[in-house]
């Protein structure tokens, strides 16, 4: 039997594309229409890798169990646990994020997200000095200068270009005319060379560029003649044509979050931005990597006060990164315990806080294997977000968007917010 879907939101990366069109034969995927090269990958080829039975490590081994032992496990090993840690939740939707928060909760343990090792210095920078923030669509219909800096698109997300930059829109009927878009990176990149220009900085110079740029802007007077690689001439020619544009939209990545100056350069990039909405509309938006690793800043702040790095260890949530971060925690060696739900922190995670996995016990909720899976103590399959289960993700401009179901999942697996809910039952019904 031939099925046809419409308008599918794509679970790969933060643009979240909402204009999917897959074709089913006998409820299998066999054709994805508008998808970028990495969402066809991601829903022709789901069932690949698949962890399909959950799975407890022992002393003589691995072995398979039915999803009653896992869970039962699971729920031992977390009820016993002094400092239970909860990480991930960036590639699975909304309710998945209140279940984890409400069993953090329940133990008096830390939960964070993996914003912590990628924009969590965005999350901080718009705690300081706001965020003049707008939606990617005023971006297609309005802006006459697009900015990408330290990022790259082309390769991240494929088609935010396409859809939100050089496709036309309500009041920018022929964008390759009316709009330009810079490049400022350290190196040049498959999107620097789609750019009208290119803007080469030092490695680690960011926060100086940003800061004469604001000088420039507010025409002060810079007594030097370059910096960070670029010459004050130049910047000068940017702040004036940056003053001068109508619509101006600036997007970051992780070239600015995880440079030298952390948050600070996102302090500085919303600064400059504030500065220039004296003279014109300007926006600042991060290009988020996991579809919803914007949700779980969301529904984490909705529900504790606080995007990432909560502890619940007191009894009521506290917020600090840098201590309560998954990273510090785990190569301070105080997490004994890690609840991982769809993420892969042995692939990602410095090799200090790799070390400290090793030796503690690892609740492991993902559709896929991977490398936590081949450590984990317990494995428990769950259904893939969007494609074999429903609900909300959030998009990098913070618009939340329904994720449909599009096929069943293997028999017997289970989506993320099920799983978490029956051990949060079984947490409070207690022994």
């Amino acid at each position: 039997m031939s099925q046809k879907i419409s308008d599918v939101v794509c679970p790969f990366c933060g643009c979240l594309c909402d204009d999917i069109v897959l074709r089913l034969e006998d409820g299998k995927i066999i054709e994805n229409r508008n998808g970028c090269a990495i969402s066809k990958a991601k829903f022709l080829n789901h069932l690949q890798d698949r962890l399909l039975t959950p799975t407890i490590r022992s002393a003589e081994g691995v072995h398979e169990c039915d999803l009653d032992a896992a869970l039962e496990e699971a729920t031992t090993i977390l009820s016993e646990a002094c400092r239970p840690l909860i990480y991930g939740l960036s590639s699975t939707e909304n309710d998945a994020h209140r279940e984890a928060y409400h069993i953090a909760e329940l133990l008096g343990g830390v939960v964070d997200n993996t914003s912590s090792v990628c924009h969590g210095p965005s999350l901080l920078g718009v705690q300081e000095s706001g965020e003049p923030h707008g939606a990617l669509t005023e971006v297609r219909n309005r802006a006459d200068l697009v900015i990408y800096w330290g990022c790259n698109p082309v390769h991240a997300h494929p088609r935010h270009i396409s859809r939100f930059v050089t496709a036309a829109g309500e009041f920018v009927r022929e964008p390759r005319k009316e709009r330009e878009i810079w490049v400022i990176d350290v190196r040049e990149t498959a999107t620097s060379r789609l750019a009208n220009h290119f803007i080469n900085v030092e490695i680690g110079s960011d926060l100086e560029v940003l800061s004469v740029l604001r000088s420039l802007v507010k025409q002060r007077r810079v007594d030097v003649s370059q910096v960070g690689g670029v010459r004050v001439s130049r910047l000068h020619e940017m702040a004036e044509r940056m003053k001068a544009a109508r619509y101006g939209v600036l997007f970051y990545g992780l070239g600015l979050t995880q440079s030298r100056g952390r948050h600070r350069n996102v302090d500085a990039a919303i600064r400059l931005l504030q500065d220039l909405n004296e003279f014109g509309k300007w926006n600042i938006i991060p290009m988020r990597g996991h579809f919803n690793v914007a949700g779980a800043n969301k529904t984490c702040t909705w529900t504790t006060g606080f995007p990432f790095s909560v502890d619940f260890s007191r009894g009521y949530p506290r917020y600090q990164p840098g201590e309560y971060s998954a990273v510090d925690l785990l190569q301070r060696g105080e997490a004994d315990v890690l609840m991982n739900i769809a993420a892969d922190p042995c692939a990602h995670l410095p090799v200090d806080a790799v070390r400290s996995l090793k030796s503690i016990p690892i609740i492991n909720l993902d559709p896929k294997r991977n490398l936590t899976s081949t450590i984990a103590t317990v494995n428990i399959p769950t259904a893939q977000s969007g494609i074999e289960s429903d609900g909300v993700a959030v998009r990098m401009d913070g618009l939340p968007l329904y994720l449909k179901k599009v096929t069943e999942p293997p028999v017997g697996v289970l989506p993320d917010r099920d799983i978490l809910r029956m051990i949060r039952e079984r947490l409070e019904a207690g022994p």
